[in-house]
């Protein structure tokens, strides 16, 4: 995505079938989990967390092989999970082949807790990364917001002058946060990208049933507060849908979506 072109080295064709060819599954990148990213996955289920499935994992590697961002964010960074997917393959093992090409000029992993921000903070060291990722262990909603704030209060101003926390402008951000984040996260990280900038993320469950209206003096119960998050997301669907670029490959365990920003 160097250059603000998300399709390089992609061939000439219409929207559709970039998204097609993005989304596409490598089979030259293998199936098998590295063994850094299937040791996180014991943790985790140790600690009774929930990874994201593991065929939106191996996708996401697979997309993220084939863009070149100058920079790029992983939005929830957990314990490191997805991340050695993508530092296996951007930065390789003893028993695994390099994809250096891909790699992005700088990546920031954003996760709120400051516990699992160190945990991830060894696995940058790990992989040798230091100088090119690095680690922020503040809440997510209010990083990006801040970035796209100061861009719309300096807009005469090339995105790498401002001092904000995020690397910008940004062209490649990869969320996987809780389910009732995600619409609102997707939404403002789209705003904050580069023109040729994707978003990935996996979509969000249709509500079912009958939750009722929540009432102005109470908070939304759960299943009120999740319709109002999808709400949110078909909103967002529908913003670039006119006037950008939209994917879905649907995949075991749930659909992963790509939301590209026109140049």
């Amino acid at each position: 995505m160097q250059g603000g072109d998300t399709t390089s080295g992609l061939p000439q064709m219409d929207d559709m079938n970039i998204m097609q060819k993005l989304l596409s599954e490598d089979p030259g990148m293998g199936t098998e989990e590295p063994e850094i990213a299937a040791n996180i996955g014991e943790q985790m289920l140790h600690m009774d967390m929930t990874p994201l499935p593991r065929s939106m994992r191996r996708r996401i590697r697979d997309i993220c092989s084939r863009v070149k961002p100058t920079n790029a964010i992983i939005g929830g960074g957990g314990i490191g999970h997805l991340s050695a997917w993508l530092f296996d393959m951007w930065c390789g093992t003893s028993d695994s082949p390099r994809n250096s090409e891909s790699r992005p000029g700088s990546l920031r992993i954003m996760e709120q807790g400051t516990r699992f921000g160190v945990i991830i903070d060894r696995l940058v060291r790990r992989y040798n990364a230091e100088s090119w990722c690095s680690v922020v262990s503040s809440p997510w909603n209010e990083v990006v917001a801040e970035s796209a704030s100061a861009i719309a209060a300096n807009v005469a101003l090339p995105p790498d002058s401002l001092s904000v926390i995020l690397p910008l402008p940004v062209d490649l951000v990869v969320i996987d946060l809780p389910e009732d984040e995600r619409a609102e996260a997707a939404s403002i990280a789209f705003d904050l990208l580069a023109p040729g900038g994707l978003v990935l993320v996996q979509e969000p469950t249709v509500p079912t049933g009958d939750v009722g209206t929540p009432s102005d003096e109470d908070e939304p119960t759960p299943a009120q507060a999740k319709v109002e998050s999808f709400n949110r997301w078909i909103g967002l669907v529908k913003k670039v849908n006119t006037d950008h670029s939209l994917g879905f490959a649907e995949l075991t365990g749930g659909t992963l979506v790509a939301l590209l920003k026109s140049e």
